[in-house]
């Protein structure tokens, strides 16, 4: 596939190469544009680019913009892609770009050149009548765009800016083939069908309420699940060393400033006045951490220290960014800070490495690694940030764990590894993070006592495993779709008696189980047995018990495994046996 640059040279990228996908559906956004403005001509455009799995364009409707007019578009795009159109570039001086875009009264790329510098030399790429002032890059001719669909429609401020005009959205993909963009679209449906806030629901384990957009509610079955990964989490970190903290949930402004939040991340956290003093909730375990820390003085002997924090924090989300459980402005972070000597550094981060490794692995996920480096508004000297930088790449190096730089995507007082997770349906998610941070115990003065007597300042490692357990959670849910394996289910054994005559027995059989601390429920309902089978399946419970005169006979359980169907009567020994195989 031959690419077109913003400099005028043609470079040859597959699909399967970033720069060919990102120039494949950037192109296939201008197609969208233009089909557009050859229909509605009075229509006004904004920006286009390319995204993860499509693109989108913003467009200024005189009308109302729906759905239903993507059928429309669609054949447009087609008769586009039929012209086999040449994308053909140049550039331009700022005055004749203005000159341009005044011409064709677009009001949004006039805004865009404004903010440029008046020497800025300005990138057009143009195909047929249809003129786009765009850096690129682009395939040669519409016709290598084979298959694309329209997929929806938002809205989208301008400039992301809630002070300006809400513009209309309209997201889209494309694929090199027909067969790819069917199995994508498919992807689509079954991530519908395992939608966590649809599950959650139905499977009565968290709602959002009017009340408090962003805070999600916990119910009964929601927060047995929740528990059962903080067990797991406390589990393995008390296996590993560490030791668990709890720090307040508000904290003053004095300590926001120390640790650079206040001026750094204030737009992003909740504050109040107490006794004339500013105070902020917590959008961060990390401060209260050092707190923690410098309340005695310490020595190398102890490093490395871990501690952990299971954390309730806040952030201020923007409405439009909140999205059931995955982004929340509430969450418990499972933080933990580990303080350090410089020579620890590599054998911590792969110590860390390792725990997240053994936690995905259990939930069966395959993950990638990305390495972000120093942001614009990072803290610290280039010297420490080098010196952080070249400690994660050297831990990374000697575990040779594959990974990709993620340039200017660090935490602003520290670079950091990032663990993207995939789901059963291939979907990535940003879970696990390590920080190397010189920053924060600068900034607070954190010492300890080296072998030589002399006082040193430690270096910190921050870190998560789940990232937030509640954002974990509806990443589970949509993973296993509401089937959960038999040690996280919710309720694990359902018992389901033919009539009210055998719901003694199912009560026996429920004190038994009990006492062998299994989650269990009876279906004590004046329902035909089908109906019941049917709605144990719906909530995805692991075993069902069905229990008749035959059961109460024979001193046994009919047993039903979720997925596999009937197994037959047993004894409810050889049941536990069974169970005891599949981990309970």
């Amino acid at each position: 596939m031959k690419i077109k640059m913003k400099d005028g040279s043609i470079q040859e990228a597959t699909f399967e190469e970033e720069l060919g996908r990102n120039a494949f559906r950037h192109t296939t956004a201008h197609i969208l544009a233009q089909a557009v403005k050859r229909l509605y001509p009075h229509t006004k455009c904004a920006i286009g680019p390319a995204i993860a799995d499509g693109f989108y364009y913003d467009f200024d409707f005189d009308f109302h913009f729906s759905e239903e007019h993507f059928a429309e578009i669609e054949a447009e795009m087609k008769n586009i892609v039929k012209q086999n159109l040449q994308l053909k570039h140049f550039t331009t001086d700022r005055s004749k770009a203005m000159s341009v875009m005044e011409e064709r009264n677009e009001p949004y790329k006039i805004e865009m050149l404004k903010d440029l510098p008046e020497d800025e030399e300005i990138s057009f790429y143009q195909q047929g009548e249809y003129l786009e002032m765009c850096a690129g890059p682009h395939v040669a001719y519409t016709s290598a765009i084979k298959a694309f669909k329209l997929l929806s429609v938002a809205g989208a401020y301008w400039r992301g800016n809630e002070k300006n005009k809400m513009l209309t959205r309209i997201y889209g993909t494309s694929f090199p083939s027909s067969d790819m963009l069917e199995d994508y679209l498919n992807r689509l449906e079954e991530a519908k069908r395992r939608d966590h806030r649809k599950l959650g629901k139905e499977l009565g384990l968290f709602t959002l309420l009017e009340e408090g957009p962003g805070f999600p509610f916990f119910l009964p079955k929601g927060l047995i699940l929740k528990n059962l990964l903080i067990d797991y989490w406390r589990k393995i970190h008390t296996r590993e060393g560490y030791l668990e903290i709890s720090t307040p949930i508000m904290l003053n402004r004095q300590l926001w400033e120390t640790s650079g939040h206040w001026e750094h991340y204030k737009e992003n956290m909740y504050t109040t006045v107490i006794d004339e003093a500013d105070f902020a909730i917590k959008p961060m375990n990390c401060p209260g951490g050092m707190l923690v820390y410098k309340m005695e003085p310490h020595s190398y002997r102890e490093f490395p220290m871990r501690i952990g924090e299971l954390g309730l924090i806040h952030r201020n989300e923007k409405s439009g960014t909140l999205h059931g459980l995955m982004r929340v402005r509430c969450c418990t972070q499972d933080d933990a800070h580990i303080f350090m000597t410089p020579e620890q550094i590599q054998d911590e981060i792969k110590g860390v490495v390792r725990l997240i490794d053994e936690v995905y692995t259990n939930f069966g996920f395959k993950y990638h690694v990305e390495l972000s480096t120093k942001p614009e508004n990072a803290i610290g000297s280039d010297e420490d940030w080098e010196m952080a930088t070249n400690g994660l790449i050297n831990a990374l190096d000697a575990i040779e764990l594959p990974y990709v730089v993620n340039e200017g995507d660090g935490a602003f007082y520290g670079p950091k590894i990032d663990f993207h997770l995939e789901d059963s349906i291939g979907r990535t998610w940003q879970c696990g993070t390590i920080q190397l941070d010189f920053q924060l115990p600068q900034r607070f003065e954190a010492e300890y006592i080296g072998e030589d007597g002399n006082k040193h300042r430690p270096i910190m490692i921050h870190r998560v495993v789940f990232g937030s357990i509640e954002r974990f959670i509806g990443i589970l849910i949509e993973h296993f779709a509401g089937k959960f394996p038999l040690w996280l289910s919710p309720v694990q054994i359902k018992i389901l008696p033919i009539s009210d005559k055998f719901i003694d027995y199912a009560k026996e059989i429920e004190s038994i189980l009990k006492k062998e601390s299994l989650r269990c429920e009876i279906d004590s309902r004046a329902e035909k047995i089908g109906y019941k089978i049917r709605a144990a399946r719906l909530e995805r419970i692991p075993y069902l018990l069905v229990v008749g005169e035959k059961e109460v006979e024979n001193s046994n359980v009919s047993v039903r495994r979720r997925d596999e169907g009937d197994l037959g009567s047993m004894s409810v020994n050889h049941l536990l046996e069974l169970l005891r195989e599949e981990g309970i």
